[in-house]
């Protein structure tokens, strides 16, 4: 059976992991959380998972590419100075990192890359996100994972359309920008909602999460398939084969 190590054991998705582990085909060997040493636990895994915090992924790196241990990354609020610091891994193990690992996200990124190369720049995007009481980050990763979607599908980047915050007098919306609207609340384990908003009419797809375990199927199902994976960065759409 694979060997899986978490990283971020302690957290909500580090236990729903631990949880899903043995159903799925894998073996649990150890986690760790904030202040502990990644590296034996690279020895020890076949794959690590992680879920933890941006500001631990560089030791985790650094762990995964002297055991050689492939790693899947979940963990979200990552900045461009991280993903520098993936490509760089990637260039000697298996890394694949996601904002989301739910089948169903991955699909309505699909569609919404689809919806945004098809509609006209007078259809206006819109990212509209609602999480649970104790999340850090915002938006969320799946929200600028969406956004992402809509922004290729229009052909320029999130970097030069995105719009997360808005308050007083802001001006008519600019036309081509995608915007976010983060909401904390509760116990949301995720919804996510994309609206084109036309002259007259609107589409709007989404997703909602109804439970935290589908996340944990998801990595695992991702973690799993990376072991024995040539070094690289890898996506969710290659795992499924959409």
């Amino acid at each position: 059976m694979t060997k899986i190590g978490i990283i971020g054991s302690a957290g909500r998705m580090g236990q729903a992991l631990a949880n899903a582990i043995p159903d799925m085909g894998g073996t649990l060997v150890g986690g760790i959380d904030a202040g502990g040493d990644p590296a034996p636990l690279a020895r020890d895994a076949d794959v690590l998972v992680d879920f933890s915090a941006p500001s631990a992924l560089d030791a985790t790196l650094v762990a995964a590419r002297q055991a050689g241990t492939p790693i899947m990354i979940g963990t979200t609020g990552l900045t461009p100075a991280h993903h520098a610091l993936i490509d760089a891994a990637a260039a000697d193990i298996a890394v694949l990192q996601t904002g989301n690992v739910s089948l169903g996200v991955t699909l309505l990124a699909k569609l919404v890359r689809q919806a945004a190369a098809t509609l006209g720049p007078d259809w206006d995007i819109e990212i509209v996100e609602m999480h649970h009481r104790h999340k850090v980050d915002a938006p969320s990763g799946t929200a600028l994972l969406l956004g992402e979607a809509a922004a290729a599908g229009r052909g320029t980047t999130l970097a030069e359309s995105r719009v997360s915050d808005r308050a007083g007098l802001t001006g008519a919306r600019s036309e081509g920008t995608i915007g976010f609207a983060s909401l904390r609340g509760g116990s949301v384990a995720g919804d996510h909602q994309v609206i084109f908003a036309g002259t007259g009419e609107r589409i709007e797809i989404g997703h909602r999460a109804e439970d935290r375990a589908i996340f944990a199927r998801g990595a695992i199902t991702a973690a799993l398939w990376l072991v024995g994976k040539a070094p690289g960065r890898y996506t969710m759409d290659e795992v499924l084969g959409l």
